[in-house]
């Protein structure tokens, strides 16, 4: 779908307006970076506010920021290049590729002490599962008793990028109900345990430099680590605190599949302009079309995924993505199966990072959007409406 100068000027100045009053409005974001790609290029780019309240750098475009887990989209093709090859099926236990999961036990509730009662998984988790999040891992952040498990035993945090983070429990028997958690990080200890080797190395070999993504890793280099992006925490009464020595461990002890990385804007829109483009990238082909279109299909059958609760306020709010519309889950994306009210239509894939990061991506009509901003808790009351306001302002343009 080639875009004309007057259309890119009108996306420009409709995008570029909602920025601004992001930013500006009482309350707004520090700042924020939007970007919207079709199959060929990105047609919008634009940056407002500052990388940090009370300091006078800019928000530029090529502000680097901690994406969370719009990494998990970038292992999940670590994975399918894996099926693809032959060396792995979806259909495989991960035990057979990372033993430790096979220690993991139920959550039966807990004793009256707060101590928790355990028993044995009814089937052994498989690497389908892990992909559609339906094994039975959730994060301390979005369920209660995962929380209560985790102090209970002792088990740190996710953010601590350490393998016993992901060492912890599951909410339910594999594959009975979608439930967002870990399961993309164990899926990363499968690539580095079939590869032999740490995995962003594996991205660097195999989706970074096919697709010439610079600007990106588990660590920062010098010149990423100049134009950082300050994590922002926002207090119930609306105030905002910046963060400036929250990053996640430098370097990780364990890279994160699930949500480690550090990335530009614009190094994740050649990611999505490669699953726009059927799998093919500037410099060679990263996925077969047959795999993308494969990753791009409601995996949970008659399962839906929805919402999230909150268990640690100062790090998410509870919500849902479009409540109301029918949402599924992919290889590892989440898939809308109506037409959303942005006018997205239905078959879109998506996702999100903690830091109020939002992306989605239209193989139907090749266009693709990425907001980043860097604001706790998640579903922030500014920047996650600018989000909307902005996909809204590309369909209403372009479709």
């Amino acid at each position: 779908m080639e875009r004309g100068v007057a259309v890119r000027e009108t996306v420009k100045d409709a995008v570029d307006t909602i920025l601004a009053y992001t930013v500006g409005r009482a309350g707004g974001a520090p700042g924020v970076v939007a970007m919207a790609t079709d199959r060929s290029g990105n047609f919008y780019e634009g940056a407002a506010g500052v990388r940090e309240l009370g300091k006078p750098q800019p928000m530029t475009t090529d502000s680097v920021m901690a994406i969370f887990s719009t990494t998990k989209a970038i292992t999940g093709v670590a994975l399918m290049q894996l099926v693809e090859e032959g060396k792995v099926s979806l259909d495989d236990p991960a035990g057979r590729y990372v033993p430790e999961i096979d220690e993991i036990m139920v959550l039966d509730g807990f004793d009256a002490e707060g101590q928790p009662r355990l028993r044995a998984p009814r089937s052994a988790i498989t690497l389908n599962q892990l992909m559609l999040h339906t094994a039975g891992f959730s994060y301390e952040f979005f369920s209660h008793d995962d929380l209560k498990y985790r102090t209970a035993r002792g088990i740190p945090s996710i953010v601590s990028s350490t393998f016993a983070s992901i060492r912890t429990v599951l909410l339910h028997d594999p594959g009975e109900r979608w439930t967002y958690g870990v399961n993309i990080d164990w899926i990363g200890k499968v690539i580095e345990a079939v590869r032999g080797k740490r995995i962003g190395e594996v991205f660097r070999e195999r989706i970074f430099d096919p697709l010439e993504m610079v600007d990106i890793g588990f660590e920062l280099t010098p010149a990423m680590a100049e134009r950082r992006v300050t994590i922002h925490s926002r207090a119930q009464d609306g105030k905002l605190t910046p963060l400036p020595e929250l990053t996640l461990p430098q370097p990780p002890e364990m890279e994160l599949g699930g949500g480690g990385l550090y990335a530009t804007v614009g190094e994740y829109m050649k990611f999505i302009r490669m699953l726009l483009n059927d799998g093919a990238g500037p410099n060679g082909r990263v996925l077969k079309p047959e795999t993308v279109e494969r990753m791009a299909r409601n995996g949970l059958g008659h399962l839906t995924s929805g919402g999230w609760e909150t268990s640690i306020p100062s790090l998410a709010n509870s919500g849902e993505f479009y409540p109301g519309i029918r949402k599924t889950w992919a290889y590892t994306f989440q898939v809308n199966e109506e037409e959303t009210p942005t006018g997205r239509p239905a078959g879109t894939l998506m996702w999100a990072g903690l830091a109020n990061l939002f992306y989605w991506i239209d193989r139907k009509h090749g266009i693709g959007g990425f907001w980043g901003s860097q604001i706790l808790p998640f579903q922030d009351v500014a920047s996650y409406p600018g989000f909307i306001d902005f996909e809204a302002a590309i369909y209403r343009e372009l479709v």
